[in-house]
């Protein structure tokens, strides 16, 4: 599709979040494309400015920093410093005050723990609330197949809290757990850098090299300079894709004019930077930014 109607097209996207073939993405196991010119955004329809969401405030989380996060925090691994309580509501933490042990505890008493204090475990979705930011981990609390099938887990050797148990999870029960990080207030901007230090408590990312940074090191040079630089380039699969940039925002599906069926997913929320990746099965054959 031409740049204006995939700008128009996002617009719509934004204003109805129901639009059909739209999909929420999960993480999964992890030729430059030519940029066009800046767009002028002065000269697109009224119905997409009026899409376009304002921040209420200056200080309020800009879309570029939300973009960020994704890229830098979704699908990454940490360290586990502390175990992880499992339940269906998951674990809130307060950001910015002392790390509440005492919820800690109460919470792996009633429901019991999903990872120990130095497992390896897997940011596998990010949703930003007003005052919130969830993240799962490891698959989160919904019933899957074993996450530790597919990732490489160290335990690590350090004591744990007197009197906290951390049983392994039992079989069938879900093996992941949710993270609720609760500001108090609109969220703030932030880094990706400053969501990593908000889960300094039950999270170090300082130490871990991933199973999917050694991946990268085997693709062809092209691709492994295009992760390393966080861009999409033509001729990636999904997985790479996901390596350099993270799930995306969006996701539409629609056909060419030829009947085939194409896949753009949609990074950032104009007018801020906004990346189109465009995939023709497994393979990009687009890349488009605006402006």
């Amino acid at each position: 599709m031409n740049g204006l109607s995939t700008i128009v097209l996002a617009a719509l996207l934004l204003a109805s979040p129901d639009t059909p073939h739209v999909y929420r993405l999960r993480s999964t196991s992890p030729a430059d494309a030519a940029i066009p010119a800046p767009l002028d955004l002065g000269s697109l329809p009224d119905l997409f400015l009026r899409a376009v969401p304002h921040g209420s405030s200056k200080n309020d989380l800009r879309p570029e920093s939300r973009l960020e996060i994704v890229r830098y925090v979704d699908g990454e691994f940490a360290h586990a410093v502390k175990p992880l309580p499992g339940g269906k509501k998951g674990f809130r933490m307060r950001a910015g005050v002392p790390f509440d042990e005492k919820g800690l505890k109460q919470a792996l008493a009633n429901e019991g723990a999903v990872a120990n204090a130095g497992d390896t475990v897997q940011i596998t979705a990010i949703e930003f609330k007003e005052r919130e930011i969830v993240l799962e981990i490891n698959g989160g609390t919904k019933k899957h197949g074993r996450w530790r099938d597919h990732v490489s887990v160290g335990v690590g050797n350090g004591p744990m809290s007197a009197g906290t148990p951390a049983p392994g999870p039992a079989q069938g029960k879900p093996h992941g757990t949710v993270l609720i990080l609760d500001y108090g207030r609109p969220l703030p901007d932030m880094s990706a850098d400053d969501l990593k230090q908000d889960l300094a408590g039950l999270l170090d990312f300082s130490k871990e090299r991933s199973a999917a940074v050694q991946w990268v090191d085997t693709l062809p040079p092209e691709y492994k300079k295009a992760i390393q630089d966080r861009r999409a380039a033509v001729g990636m699969d999904h997985e790479m894709v996901i390596a350099a940039m993270g799930r995306p925002d969006h996701k539409v599906r629609e056909r060419d004019a030829n009947g085939d069926e194409t896949e753009d997913w949609i990074y950032g929320t104009p007018p801020a930077k906004t990346v189109f990746v465009t995939f023709s099965g497994d393979k990009v054959v687009r890349v488009k930014q605006f402006p």
